[in-house]
């Protein structure tokens, strides 16, 4: 298991900060946001690679990424409402409270992917 959340790690830092194009940043409160859905997109297929890398069944792997998808979308729907009716910048504590929540409820979810890995398929 440890080597899975290792996977999901690597997987978040790059799909989380490398890989986000503008289109993805700009108008993310917006609920139907093609942007986000990519970005979601983006982690989605990371999560398949570490699955597959990880020896996990095709059907497990596309039904917890599936889950996977639907809720990272809606936390960084969340957080982006949140900051634009906030108006938070990077230099202000409520800025950085809401990276801290999305960042931890994204943690979150990799928990839950693993335990349902280990339930289902460890």
């Amino acid at each position: 298991m440890l080597i899975l959340l290792v996977l999901l790690q690597i997987k978040h830092m790059f799909a989380d900060f490398y890989l986000q194009t503008p289109r993805m940043l700009s108008g993310r409160d917006k609920y139907l946001h093609f942007g986000r859905a990519e970005h979601a997109g983006v982690h989605a297929l990371g999560s398949i690679i570490v699955f597959v890398l990880m020896g996990a069944p095709v059907l497990f792997t596309f039904w917890v990424v599936l889950a996977e998808w639907v809720v990272h979308f809606h936390i960084d729907w969340a957080k982006a409402c949140w900051s634009v009716r906030k108006k938070h910048s990077p230099t202000e504590a409520g800025f950085w409270r809401a990276a801290g929540t999305d960042q931890a409820l994204h943690q979150m979810t990799y928990l839950a992917m693993a335990w349902a890995w280990c339930l289902c398929v460890a």
